[in-house]
């Protein structure tokens, strides 16, 4: 590999073939992907902690021979713990706090032979589906430096699209794997709740909603590390069905005829970019010329009181989460140490009831009831990932009077006042204008994907997302790979790297 020039053209599980075949060394992919990050990242702002040295010692140790043996990666910086390593939720709050310990993924990621070079950047608690820190600031999008790469899991997809590496962590609450994914035209894949383990900080994560995978390029990749990581960890509260054969294996078959139901109706807003409609349309049509029935249906459901609920969980769930750091970190939160959007919620749900928790939570699960009647009738339901093409960074469907209100309230904890206002109602209208398709999945823990499928005539990634029956990311990976075979994406480069081919 005179120069690393093959690096780009790789995927993960290919430069781990190179490592075993000899070809390159572990060392030599971690000083290219380090090379790119230093290369790269000042444009992207995607990683944010750098960790370089560690790195290097790790491809230099003698490493397992799992199938990414020496493959350089990138962790999300919220939700996995790294030991040594700071973990700062791009909260302000928790700059300084370095964990003792290892998540049961990053375990799982070592064993499978991936060598953490970085983490990337997030918003606040991953609350958000743009990636605009002001603890970290604004990660920028390879296809467009004006655009947003999408959130939570922007810095992970912004690197990917980049090639800066082939694959990175994600995680995904109501969409932060598949939204990104969408905006950097590269595949994110959420696997079913209980798929991949949480512990051992975690028991779940918003109440079953949030679970964590990766981002890559190929669907191979994607395949390859959910059989890696695959599986419940001691105490886990729920525990999905393993896979008849390897998810890898799903990859290559050819797919049955499948019952594939589609809309273009966005379950959580009122409107949707004609972009994603013209999206929609070439997939249908591009699925009827694989063979598959595809017909226009969706679950009809309460969406306005399903988007509700799921902000009820998240508040309350922000309110424990920062009442548990005060208690591990040994000091006070005020305003000042959290974004405004995340106190803001943080008191609605200060605001919220037990028994207001419990409703939210029952009517979230009869609607996962009814959406599991639906895929009794088809195999998978199409719909474009996001309402809208990749948005300009700064763009928030907060109003500025909006804005400058709950800063008021914010800092006056006035909790009771910001419900009198709309609270959480308010939050739910306004929370799902971009993000008004994923959700719905995270409620009902299915697997879902995004595609890499459709391109604007100025260059933007719009992708389309495919979800599954609960348990069945298999199907997912065999129309995956069907579909990247048809229409495949990874010869798109986007302008921020298009001198490395």
């Amino acid at each position: 590999m005179t120069g690393f020039n093959e690096y780009v053209k790789y995927d993960g599980l290919g430069l781990a073939e190179l490592v075993r075949n000899k070809q390159v060394t572990p060392v030599e992919l971690v000083e290219e992907a380090v090379a790119r990050i230093d290369r790269y990242n000042p444009s992207l702002n995607a990683i944010v902690h750098k960790m370089y040295g560690q790195a290097l010692e790790t491809a230099n140790s003698d490493l397992p021979g799992g199938p990414f043996q020496g493959v350089p990666f990138l962790l999300k910086d919220i939700m996995t713990f790294y030991k040594g390593e700071p973990l700062t939720n791009s909260s302000r709050f928790f700059q300084d706090y370095i964990p003792d310990f290892d998540s049961e993924l990053v375990s799982r990621y070592k064993n499978a032979g991936l060598i953490v070079v970085g983490k990337t950047n997030t918003p606040e608690f991953g609350m958000a589906f743009v990636t605009e820190p002001r603890l970290h600031g604004a990660t920028y999008n390879p296809w467009d430096l004006t655009c947003t790469p999408g959130g939570s899991s922007g810095g992970s997809a912004a690197a990917v699209a980049a090639r800066i590496l082939p694959l990175a962590h994600g995680s995904d609450g109501g969409g932060s794997i598949r939204i990104p994914s969408s905006c950097c035209g590269v595949f994110g894949l959420k696997p079913t709740r209980g798929r991949n383990p949480l512990g051992p900080y975690y028991g779940d994560a918003w109440r079953g909603f949030a679970c964590e995978h990766v981002i890559t390029r190929s669907v191979r990749d994607s395949a390859a590390i959910l059989d890696a990581t695959a599986g419940p960890d001691t105490g886990a509260p729920y525990w999905c069905e393993p896979p008849a054969d390897t998810f890898l294996s799903e990859v290559g078959k050819e797919s049955d005829k499948l019952r594939i139901a589609f809309t273009p109706k966005p379950f959580f807003s009122d409107s949707v970019d004609a972009e994603c409609i013209y999206g929609l349309e070439s997939t249908v049509k591009l699925c009827e010329d694989l063979g598959h029935h595809v017909e226009e249906a969706f679950p009809e459901l309460d969406y306005k009181s399903i988007a509700q609920a799921f902000v009820t969980v998240v508040c309350s769930e922000t309110r424990a989460a920062i009442e548990q750091a005060e208690h591990e970190l040994n000091r006070k939160a005020s305003y000042k140490d959290f974004e405004n959007e995340t106190w803001v919620a943080g008191l609605l749900g200060k605001k919220c009831r037990a028994s207001d928790l419990s409703k939210a939570l029952n009517l979230i699960q009869t609607a996962g009831r009814e959406v599991g009647r639906f895929f009794e009738t088809y195999d998978i339901l199409l719909t474009p990932t996001n309402a809208a093409p990749p948005l300009p960074i700064g763009v928030s469907v907060v109003t500025g009077f909006q804005r400058i209100a709950l800063k008021v309230l914010g800092r006056l904890n006035a909790g009771g006042l910001i419900s009198l206002l709309g609270g959480i109602p308010v939050f739910a209208e306004q929370a799902f204008v971009f993000a008004a398709y994923t959700p719905l999945f995270n409620a009902t823990g299915q697997p879902a994907m995004s595609v890499p499928l459709h391109w604007t005539d100025d260059g933007l990634p719009v992708g389309m997302q495919f979800a599954g029956r609960y348990g069945d990311e298999a199907t997912l990976f065999r129309l995956a790979g069907q579909l990247e075979k048809a229409r495949p994406w990874a010869d798109r480069v986007p302008p921020v790297c298009v001198n490395d081919f």
